[in-house]
């Protein structure tokens, strides 16, 4: 049967049965928006609204920025309407009129200063003198927030989040009850301000409410850290001019870390920094050769040596038995990391048998200091000393080893080496590795012996930091250095790439709070959990660790962070690459 065909008004063909179109609104818009006295219920989601309605007197530059920065799904509204200057030149003026008298009025009345009064007065005055001269214009601002959630109860933790930050400023919110549709428009973008809560704001304040502040570190002196890769300007930092000169560099391997410490050495020597390194892998060997440093290699078989018992010059301020009785207190300690330990009574027979082999030298508090260097006694003449003492055979037996067996070709020799050139190297990777923590303790007690005899300014490098860190002996000189080389003009880079066995160590935290510069490069997903804690970064600076390319981080200079990208020149690189297609390259140009 054939249909008849309907017709609507004006002869125009109904579409009683075509679907209407689906277009972007409905795409975009939730399943369902419930409005409340104090939420808005956007299909699952929560939303909340507020509006900031008072402000302290001053305002700091980027107060907003904690707010911004909060780990929460937020939409913020900026509303900014600007106000005649002529008009508020006439409310300023009555104000100023009003405040004037009531202060004369009390003057006559022979009651007490006002410093509210004369405060409000000074600033009038002076806001009045800064609009007429066009310094300064007036605004109306208005500050709207919405919050989202997925239950009232976080929705309730956002608002105490919120109110924590802001009102520790002086700075109030509230929510905007029984109007959440309005508040939900003034923080949407639309440019609608249907609230209208405004607060009169001259230039200055209001330049504070910019929330997007990147860090500046450029100063007039220090070194070329790189690039600030929040506003491409360049960090350029002098670590000597914080409250210590320490650093801590995490990084996973292959990050670049190694580059980056290598590129600062390069640059202090230049700037007139002397620089030590404790290398365990002997990768900073060709800068010491390019430079004209010093490259010592320690091992059992090198002829390069230590004596554990040398002692440093006392300096001026300082007595020889506080020298004496240090050096002995450290020397306990290095002998408890070769011995595998020592119990009470061994510590004390040790300790005992120390002074009496000094002594037995005439190295004592009452001799002439000046005359201790050519008397140092050797592990040898300390075994010696513990023959003769009761209840240290067991100690006789363990020392033996390493006064004649076969460690004696490192650590029973008189010292041969020196530190006079500015680029010192000292390299282990040739030690076997259960030598090496005792290695990088004996290595870091002669400088420190060196750094406490001479007051200069140097940076010293302990790489791999790690393997310092496996004895609590060991971490804890280490610490000692860090927490008391500001004294003397030292700053100490403590370089890891096993943050997790770095942080197992009670000593970890500290030399990190110790250390007012940090670089983190890339990061490993399997420490990424324990650097963040460690670090208070934010889930965005989280997964720019995780994502980071080759020579890029995140640069701590103390209460300043910003994210960097190390650079070098053609000539630097050269000198300082380690990536063996590189190395491979440039051997081959200057073997042709």
């Amino acid at each position: 049967m054939k249909l008849p065909f309907l017709k609507g008004k004006r002869g125009v063909p109904e579409k009683i049965f075509e679907a209407p179109a689906i277009g972007a609104k409905d795409i975009i818009a939730p399943s369902s928006v419930a409005l409340t006295s104090d939420h808005l219920k956007l299909g699952e989601r929560l939303a909340k609204s507020f509006f900031i309605f008072s402000y302290p007197r001053y305002l700091s530059t980027a107060w907003f920025s904690p707010v911004i920065n909060l780990d929460t799904p937020m939409d913020i509204g900026f509303h900014i309407h600007p106000i005649e200057t002529s008009q508020v030149l006439k409310q300023l003026r009555k104000k100023v009129t009003e405040v004037q008298a009531e202060i004369i009025e009390r003057e006559e009345n022979g009651l007490i200063r006002d410093p509210a009064l004369e405060t409000a007065y000074q600033d009038l005055e002076a806001l009045r003198d800064r609009l007429q001269t066009a310094q300064e214009r007036m605004f109306k601002f208005g500050l709207y927030l919405t919050a989202y959630g997925n239950n009232p109860k976080e929705l309730e933790d956002i608002e105490i989040t919120l109110r924590s930050i802001l009102e520790s400023r002086l700075i109030y919110i509230k929510p905007a009850l029984y109007q959440q549709r309005e508040g939900f428009n003034c923080s949407a973008p639309y440019g609608l301000d249907q609230l209208q809560v405004y607060t009169s704001m001259n230039t200055d304040p209001l330049s504070s409410i910019f929330p997007f502040v990147s860090f500046d570190l450029s100063s007039n002196e220090g070194i070329l850290y790189g690039v600030n890769q929040h506003n491409n300007s360049l960090i350029l930092f002098d670590r000597f001019s914080l409250e210590n000169a320490n650093s801590v560099v995490f990084a996973k391997a292959g990050s670049g870390k190694s580059y980056a410490v290598k590129l600062e050495i390069l640059r202090s020597l230049m700037s007139g920094v002397d620089t030590i390194a404790v290398d365990p892998e002997n990768e900073y060997q060709p800068l010491a050769e390019a430079i004209g440093g010093s490259f010592f290699n320690i091992s059992l078989a090198s002829p390069n040596h230590i004596n554990p018992f040398d002692l440093p010059a006392p300096r001026p301020d300082e007595k020889a038995e506080d020298v004496l009785r240090s050096n002995i207190i450290n020397l306990v300690g290095l002998l408890r990391i070769m011995l595998g330990g020592l119990t009470p009574e061994e510590d004390a027979i040790c300790d005992r048998a120390l002074t009496e082999t000094y002594a037995a030298r005439d190295i004592t508090p009452e001799t002439d200091p000046s005359t201790w260097q050519g008397k140092i006694p050797l592990m040898s003449d300390f075994e010696q000393v513990l023959e003769g003492m009761e209840g240290a055979e067991s100690l006789v037996r363990r020392v033996r080893k390493f006064s004649k067996g076969t460690f004696a070709q490192f650590f029973n020799q008189p010292t041969n080496i020196s530190m006079e050139k500015p680029f010192v190297v000292f390299g282990i990777r040739d030690m076997e590795d259960e030598l090496r923590p005792i290695a990088m303790f004996i290595i870091m007690r002669y400088i420190w012996n060196k750094v406490r005899s001479e007051l200069k300014k140097r940076i010293l490098v302990v790489d791999e930091a790690w393997w310092i860190m496996k004895t609590a002996d060991g971490a804890s000189f280490l610490y000692g250095m860090a927490k008391r080389a500001r004294k003397y003009w030292l700053g100490v880079t403590t370089i890891t790439q096993d943050v997790s066995d770095f942080m197992k160590s009670e000593y970890g935290q500290p030399i990190i709070t110790n250390s007012s510069l940090q670089l983190l490069m890339k990061q490993s997903p399997a420490t990424i959990e324990v650097v963040q804690k460690t670090f208070n970064l934010t889930e965005e600076e989280k997964y720019l660790l995780l994502e980071a390319e080759v020579g890029e981080g995140i640069f701590f200079a103390g209460q300043k962070h910003v994210a960097i990208k190390v650079v070098a020149s053609y000539t630097e690189d050269q000198i300082i690459t380690t990536a063996p297609e590189e190395v491979l390259k440039i051997r081959r140009a200057r073997g042709g």
